[in-house]
């Protein structure tokens, strides 16, 4: 997989992992191979709906209007032989399915990074990370718990090119 521009092709990287798995420290990686940048949700989050963030709702909501707006932007960014690291969770099969049409849009190929870490690792990572105030949302244990609810790993089922980062990745 040749992930640089001028010629070659461009790869659109998808990160899925529970809170605090590592997904933006894998990001921050992945964004440092040449002709890559990073889109980052949390990012843009939190400076369009700064202080609106408060339930998995508000969430869900936000979410959704970004994906809207990012989306031909990503397809755009690909299509020019930029590869793209989605800081976004690749966490549902709907979220996954969003992703699948952006690099089939693009013509490009792709990478669905799986941060396969279990809750209490998380957690962990997640009360450091509160602690450290280096992230642009705390979670509390429930609202992990909340959210986890709602995680599916992916399957192969899904005809994803997927790469597994166990639980001794050193990630935050």
């Amino acid at each position: 997989m040749d992930e640089t521009a001028g010629g070659a092709s461009a790869t659109l990287h998808m990160i899925c992992g529970k809170i605090a798995a590592g997904k933006s420290t894998l990001a921050a990686g992945l964004a440092a191979l040449p002709a890559t940048i990073r889109i980052s949700e949390d990012a843009w989050l939190s400076c369009l709906y700064e202080g609106e963030q408060k339930t998995i709702e508000d969430y869900v909501r936000n979410s959704r209007r970004l994906r809207a707006v990012m989306g031909d932007h990503i397809v755009q960014l690909l299509q020019a032989g930029l590869s793209v690291v989605l800081d976004f969770p690749a966490n549902t099969p709907t979220s996954r399915d969003w992703m699948r049409s952006l690099f089939e849009r693009a013509g490009v190929g792709h990478r669905l990074h799986f941060l396969d870490v279990p809750d209490e690792i998380c957690k962990a990572r997640l009360r450091a990370r509160n602690a450290a105030g280096t992230h642009a949302f705390n979670a509390t244990d429930a609202e992990f718990d909340l959210f986890t609810s709602y995680f599916v790993p992916p399957s192969a089922d899904e005809g994803f090119d997927i790469e597994t980062y166990g639980p001794t990745a050193s990630r935050s």
